[in-house]
């Protein structure tokens, strides 16, 4: 099977925005919160190479599937023709299911970088460079 491309609707973007401040305000650094929404990302994106591997959760609705991250997280996509698209992160023990049977997403999808949005908008030292994303996977 080819691989297909990734794409984060809004929700999942701000799902990680979120994550990352809920690291900090629990009193980890912006470094650490950053590492950890990078490791997200990765695993986001490595879900395009096998997409189907999730577990399909058509109770929830249909054509979602999820996929958990390092026992802390869960991340819910559908697969859409030739796109994956991540629908929302859920972290820290919230109840994806009841969220998601709630309506816990959106349409659009956003391509700008969570990394760039997160060290924009926690003005993060320009020495954390080495962990922003790299264009071509932005």
């Amino acid at each position: 099977m080819q691989r297909l491309e990734v794409e984060y609707r809004e929700t999942a973007r701000n799902d990680l925005a979120d994550i990352f401040r809920n690291i900090v305000e629990a009193g980890g650094s912006p470094e650490v919160a950053l590492k950890f929404v990078l490791r997200i990302e990765d695993r986001c994106q490595s879900i395009g190479n096998a997409p189907r591997g999730g577990r399909s959760r058509d109770d929830i609705a249909p054509g979602l599937r999820t996929v958990p991250f390092e026992h802390s997280a869960i991340i819910a996509y559908v697969v859409d023709d030739d796109v994956v698209r991540i629908v929302n992160i859920f972290y820290g023990g919230r109840d994806y299911e009841a969220l998601m049977r709630d309506g816990g997403s959106s349409d659009p999808s956003c391509q700008t970088s969570t990394a760039a949005v997160i060290v924009s908008a926690f003005r993060i030292p320009s020495s954390l460079s080495a962990f922003r994303r790299p264009a071509s996977l932005a």
